[in-house]
């Protein structure tokens, strides 16, 4: 993913937005979603400013995916919630309208029939092309873009099923892109991808950003979510344990009490972001 330009976490661009320099673009509030008896999400309030890049933290179970397909409508929010962006509640808007402001990024694809990448990419463009009428080249362009931004483009004619897991992750994140949405929602983004093809996704994200995007994504990989983003939010049990800017949320005492393990948290040489080293003889 090298044919787009790039942002690094250690550029200007990518310093801290708080609530304190930026209207929130997304506002959640008293977020509950219920599976099999369990709550998966419980009471969830959080906001991500306009243009950040928020993460979600957190160990497995701890229903960072559940939050992300109830922001992005998948699933129902429980009674009494609210989910407003930039001024629209998400919530009681039309699906195709929905899917206009935001795109949500899957943690796994697959598809049911033998859609070529190109096609797969495609589907981001279904909310802007409409029911009657069929792709135009302005969405063929838009595609091609995409592919080309996850350095995908040699991949276009290929089967998706037959890709290896990193290739459809990129590939996921076309389809996203290919949406032009204003919120990008990403489950699990550097998931099957090497360290450099995670580096080059995230800091393609941030550039999304820097152009006005508001992003979130679950990130196991603290590191990696202290370097990208701008506000970090805890989950733990399915109920927001602290949130704020990586530098302030990432702490020894928090990852001891979230994770359950013990860590030295440092200042990264370059940037002064927090980088995890975990004591491994504990």
């Amino acid at each position: 993913m090298t044919s787009t330009p790039l942002l690094s976490p250690s550029s200007s661009a990518a310093a801290a937005v708080t609530e304190a320099d930026a209207d929130a673009a997304l506002t959640a509030r008293d977020i509950s979603f219920t599976r099999d008896g369990r709550l998966v999400v419980d009471g969830v309030d959080c906001t991500i400013p306009v243009g950040a890049f928020g993460a979600i933290i957190g160990p497995n179970g701890a229903g960072k995916s559940t939050l992300l397909h109830l922001i992005a409508g998948i699933l129902p929010a429980g009674t009494g919630a609210s989910i407003d962006f930039d001024g629209s509640d998400l919530l009681s808007m039309r699906r195709r309208d929905r899917a206009r402001m935001l795109a949500l990024a899957e943690q796994h694809g697959d598809t049911d029939t033998a859609l070529r990448v190109r096609d797969v990419v495609m589907l981001g463009r279904t909310p802007h092309i409409g029911r009657w009428r069929s792709e135009g080249p302005t969405d063929r362009a838009i595609v091609a873009d995409a592919l080309d931004a996850v350095s995908m483009s040699a991949f276009a004619d290929r089967v998706f099923d037959t890709l290896s897991g990193g290739e459809r992750q990129r590939v996921q994140l076309a389809r996203a892109l290919a949406q032009q949405p204003r919120l990008l929602l990403l489950d699990e983004p550097t998931n099957h991808l090497d360290i450099r093809a995670q580096l080059s996704l995230l800091s393609l994200v941030r550039a999304q950003t820097a152009a006005g995007l508001t992003a979130i994504a679950a990130l196991h990989d603290l590191t990696i979510a202290a370097a990208y983003a701008d506000r970090i939010i805890v989950l733990a049990d399915g109920r927001v344990v602290t949130s704020g800017p990586a530098s302030e949320v990432l702490t020894a005492d928090l990852i001891a009490d979230v994770y359950g393990v013990r860590a030295d948290v440092l200042p990264h040489p370059r940037t002064g972001r927090p980088v995890i080293a975990f004591d491994t003889d504990s």
